[in-house]
């Protein structure tokens, strides 16, 4: 269920994937992907995250993304990997978007760092994730929906603002990087399902 921000989503995945095809950008997150070295894939994808959240007219805090926009300066806000923030004149702004980048394979890691993005309130709430095969994404998805959605109670969840997104790196079509690459997957809050878009 889409409420707030309707073009927030689209928006921020256009100017990822933008940025996803830059050589610079591209290579390194690539050959990260390919050989399975996936701490290097979180640090080619911070870039890329950050300069998507710039490209989107947000400011973005991350590790060695330091931002000087609230009062207390960070690189990463609450323990989350990346925090945007829209333009705004208050000291304490919210963020509008939160990211976790999850580099391990395990499911409970991937379903812990879902969790953390529901915890806060943002107009975007997005956990880039790693699957070595694409089979494998509907069977992560399955669990996301069945260990984290499924702990929310119905009247909390159906009242969830703001998009929540699930995007998978995966092998299967590396060759049309970022396209076939990513798997875009957003929560369907009356279903409690993701939903491919």
């Amino acid at each position: 269920m889409m409420t707030t921000s309707p073009n927030l989503a689209e928006r921020f995945r256009q100017a990822f994937l933008q940025q996803a095809q830059r050589p610079e950008t591209c290579q390194p997150l690539k050959d990260a992907s390919l050989s399975g070295r996936l701490g290097d894939w979180t640090k080619a994808l911070t870039i890329c995250v950050v300069s998507a959240c710039r490209d989107a007219e947000l400011r973005a805090a991350a590790k060695a993304h330091i931002i000087n926009l609230l009062p207390v300066s960070r690189g990463e806000y609450l323990g989350l990997d990346v925090m945007a923030f829209a333009p705004g004149r208050k000291r304490w702004l919210f963020p509008t978007v939160v990211i976790e980048l999850e580099n391990s394979a395990r499911e409970d890691v991937i379903a812990y760092s879902l969790w953390k993005t529901l915890c806060v309130r943002a107009d975007l709430r997005l956990v880039f994730c790693y699957r070595r095969q694409a089979a494998a994404i509907p069977r992560l998805l399955r669990h996301l929906s069945d260990e984290v959605v499924e702990a929310m109670e119905l009247g909390n969840r159906v009242k969830l603002k703001g998009h929540t997104i699930v995007a998978v790196g995966s092998r299967a079509e590396a060759e049309t990087f970022p396209y076939g690459f990513f798997s875009w997957w957003e929560l369907d809050t009356n279903t409690g399902q993701f939903l491919k878009i």
